[in-house]
């Protein structure tokens, strides 16, 4: 449990490193990609609850509206864990376009909450984090998968 928590850490530490400002379009989601590659390889251990803590702690790093982070992680959880099993057997380009999905899913989502607040974007480069975070799955998903069975997490 040690390892998934140091993930978590280390996802809102990549989330709050500052980019210069032309890049900040395109930083990876790398919250939405760790919980969504432990909802898929752990579905017992990690799900719904958890990413309501982890889009809290979202909330509380980014200081915006308190829930919205929490709401969108929640969400998330659920479609990951809805479709774990589809996930695990796809190829890895496969996995990158399904996780491109929910991740812009999650980013709709918060933009929503955020035109509800009148804080909201005036074009559709809000997207752009899914485009970069589908280009990086594969990598990701190798990086994560020989963690967990160098340190054997089951």
């Amino acid at each position: 449990m040690f390892l998934i928590l140091l993930t978590f850490l280390i996802a809102l530490l990549l989330a709050a490193m500052p980019l210069p400002g032309s890049l900040l379009w395109f930083q990876p989601e790398w919250v939405y990609m760790v919980l969504i590659y432990w909802c898929m390889a752990l579905p017992h251990r990690i799900g719904v609850v958890s990413g309501f803590f982890l889009g809290l702690s979202v909330d509380l790093l980014e200081g915006t509206l308190l829930g919205q982070n929490a709401l969108t992680c929640s969400v998330m959880a659920y479609l990951a864990l809805l479709l774990y099993q589809r996930l695990r057997n796809y190829g890895a380009w496969q996995q990158a376009m399904m996780v491109g999905v929910l991740i812009g899913i999650s980013l709709m989502i918060s933009q929503w909450i955020q035109n509800l607040t009148s804080v909201a974007a005036d074009t559709v480069a809000f997207l752009l984090p899914a485009l970069t975070s589908t280009i990086l799955w594969p990598w990701f998903f190798i990086a994560m998968r020989t963690l967990r069975r160098r340190f054997q997490i089951r």
